[in-house]
């Protein structure tokens, strides 16, 4: 047999015997033959290069270096969900499923939700072609070469699959392989990973492919985008189990939300024999096309709810209550505890809200108190075991005071909070809205943090974001700071060194070129966050325009209400905040919208809803091709929409509801010839 046929013969074998073990859990092959025939196919790569497989199973070992993740733009967002706890709540995720549906029959999916972190894999014609991390949700890093090391996930798929396929899912780390991955670094004097998901999200951000080949993560993808002609998300699975992708067995076809509550309760005491850590099920509407007339908020999908299990709880004792203020001027109580073990990290503070909080829960220094992640992150006080509390203790007293500036602390009407009035003069909030305005949503200043921004703060360089643009070179060369860590006592130094210097004056003058929708939310306004910034910088084009708009103007805004119009009008009467705004333009910051060039006017003033699927078409390539020309998509049918173009199987209550308005339906043929004309 010729070296070219061997090859290609090796490279055959171990594809499929990757895909037994790491796919199927059915390996054919021992261990020991796996390893000695994928050395075989390295020596005979090394001897005959001309020969190997771009995709050979021997590239699973890595060793592509990448000084810099570069950042790619999602096709369509990687939304979060919404959580529930208990099975009233889920109860009710039921009764809204049921009125968006119009009274049709309608089935969910529920499949295991998985303690790891979510990741975007692009295949074109068959072929691994992209990994993406899931960033803000709007675009994220491109880490294909330290995917393409997951012996699970396939570098090429099996079966007919489409020339351009998108799947997301989520990368962990089994149970046994973590232990065995801190036995092997205490053998070596090293300190152990904290968790499980930490170390997958840490190592999947290595620059050293080779590395991550070392670490043995694995996963599981559970959605496929425009569903490959799939009418449901079930079949969508069982499709991407034929591409020969990994997809948890779980998943399950449930006819009600009663066999969902059964599926929550069996994995509920299962998940502890499961050789991965689980944190809930995810419920979704399986049709494809009830999911698209549900649609979404601003946040998550109306189709899908999140079931949240009972996370781990422990009793520790408070030892004090300290107070910080953020950047908006709230200033937020936190639990000083005795340190304890939760989910294998060290917890040393909890959250203990505001006020109201502290008085309804009667939370006081020595309390023995019970502490839980809410959400599997962020340590919360649940409650107070008053029977071991000391008959001497006195009931905290919120503080009047700013912790940081002594500015008398007021309560707003009807809010939650005290907060600090100095939002010029108060240390905290100054360097927050900095941090803000830096952040990756916002200008995306990469090269500073934190701890830079409290160095030049100290420095008397930065009170105020606009003074970014006027760091200097010489001004910042040689600055330095010792930084203690608060929850280990180690210090460390944070230095200006020449290449920070270079990298920090580089990030702030590439910041420049960010559109007027995040130079707007980077500015920090109360509640305008990212999704309001881009509407508003949408509807009015360019700050000129904002700032001038009357209250009525701005609550005239589709989903712009009173309280936000105040806001902005309560911001922009301020002379300092109009100073600033000033200094940025002459800077050269972008306060206008960028009219991107169309292909043409023809659907100029026309607005559409896209409901179906298409055979000339993808949904995707439809919506392009209206705001390519002018129209604008919506997601619902109102009196101001007018048309609705219908592919086969569109849902009812659209139909149903145009009918009623007496808005035009038209097909994707007549929706060309209007592009045609």
């Amino acid at each position: 047999m010729s070296a070219e046929a061997k090859i290609k013969l090796l490279t055959s074998e171990l594809k499929e015997h990757n895909y037994n073990y790491y796919v199927l859990a059915r390996p054919t092959i021992s261990d020991r033959d796996f390893d000695r025939k994928l050395k075989e196919l390295e020596l005979l790569e090394q001897a005959f290069p001309a020969h190997v497989d771009p995709n050979s199973p021997t590239k699973r070992v890595g060793g592509e270096i990448t000084k810099s993740f570069d950042t790619v733009v999602h096709s369509s967002r990687m939304l979060s969900l919404g959580n529930t706890y208990n099975k009233e709540e889920l109860m009710d995720f039921d009764n809204r499923v049921a009125k968006l549906t119009g009274g049709n029959d309608y089935q969910y999916t529920a499949e295991l939700k998985f303690d790891g972190l979510a990741i975007a894999i692009r295949y074109k014609n068959g072929l691994l072609h992209q990994a993406i991390t899931r960033g803000d949700g709007t675009k994220g890093d491109d880490v294909t070469a330290n995917v393409k090391t997951i012996r699970s996930i396939p570098h090429q798929l099996k079966g007919e699959f489409p020339v351009d396929l998108e799947v997301r899912g989520e990368l962990f780390i089994h149970k046994a392989a973590f232990v065995k991955m801190n036995e092997e670094r205490i053998r070596l004097g090293e300190s152990p990973y904290a968790n499980p998901r930490n170390t997958a999200a840490g190592t999947l951000k290595i620059q050293d492919s080779s590395e991550v080949a070392k670490r043995p993560l694995d996963g599981f993808l559970y959605q496929m985008l425009e569903h490959g002609g799939a009418l449901n998300h079930y079949q969508s699975i069982e499709m991407m189990r034929s591409y020969g992708l990994p997809v948890d067995e779980a998943t399950k076809l449930c006819d009600s939300i009663n066999d969902v509550w059964d599926f929550i309760i069996y994995w509920d005491q299962e998940r502890h024999n499961l050789s991965f850590d689980i944190d809930g099920v995810v419920v979704k509407v399986n049709s494809r096309l009830q999911q698209e007339e549900m649609g979404f908020t601003s946040k998550f999908p109306r189709w899908a709810m999140s079931y949240k299990f009972e996370t781990e709880r422990q009793l520790t004792k408070v030892i004090n209550i300290n107070y910080q203020v953020g950047r908006t001027g709230a200033v937020t109580p936190v639990a000083i505890l005795e340190p304890v073990q939760l989910l294998g990290t060290t917890v040393r503070r909890a959250s203990i809200h505001n006020a109201d909080f502290i008085s309804q829960m009667d939370i006081r220094v020595g309390d023995s108190v019970f502490v839980e992640k809410g959400g599997e992150i962020i340590p919360k006080i649940v409650g107070v075991e008053k029977s071991m509390r000391d008959s001497n203790s006195i009931p905290t007293q919120f503080i009047n005071v700013c912790p940081e500036c002594s500015a008398e602390l007021d309560r707003p009407e009807g809010e939650a909070v005290f907060r600090c009035p100095n939002y010029s003069g108060c240390p905290p909030q100054i360097k927050g809205k900095i941090e803000h305005f830096i952040g990756r949503k916002a200008m995306d200043v990469s090269s500073l943090g934190e701890e830079k921004i409290d160095v030049l703060y100290q420095s008397g360089l930065l009170h105020r974001p606009v003074d970014l643009y006027e760091l200097k070179h010489t001004n910042i060369l040689g600055l330095s700071k010792n930084i203690i860590n608060e929850d280990s006592a180690e210090e460390r130094v944070v230095s200006f060194k020449e290449k920070t210097v270079q990298n920090i004056l580089d990030g702030i003058q590439a910041s420049k070129s960010q559109p007027f929708e995040r130079v707007l939310f980077a500015l920090g306004i109360r509640f305008v966050g990212e999704t309001v910034a881009k509407k508003l910088a949408y509807h009015f084009k360019s700050m000129d325009g904002l700032m001038n708009a009357s209250l009525e103007n701005l609550n005239a805004v589709p989903e712009i209400g009173e309280v936000i119009a105040c806001s902005l009008r309560s911001y922009f009467s301020s002379d300092e905040n109009k100073t600033e705004i000033e200094l940025m333009k002459s800077h050269g910051l972008n306060f206008n919208v960028e009219e991107k060039e169309l292909s043409s006017n023809k659907l100029e003033n026309l607005s559409f809803v896209v409901s179906g699927i298409f055979s000339l078409f993808s949904r995707n390539e439809l919506k392009k091709i209206i705001e390519d020309n002018g129209g604008k998509n919506v997601s619902s049918i109102s009196k101001s929409t007018d048309y609705l173009v219908v592919g086969d199987n569109m849902g009812p209550a659209k139909k149903e509801k145009a009918e009623k308005l007496g808005i035009k339906m038209i097909d994707e043929n007549e929706f060309s010839t209007m592009i045609a004309e």
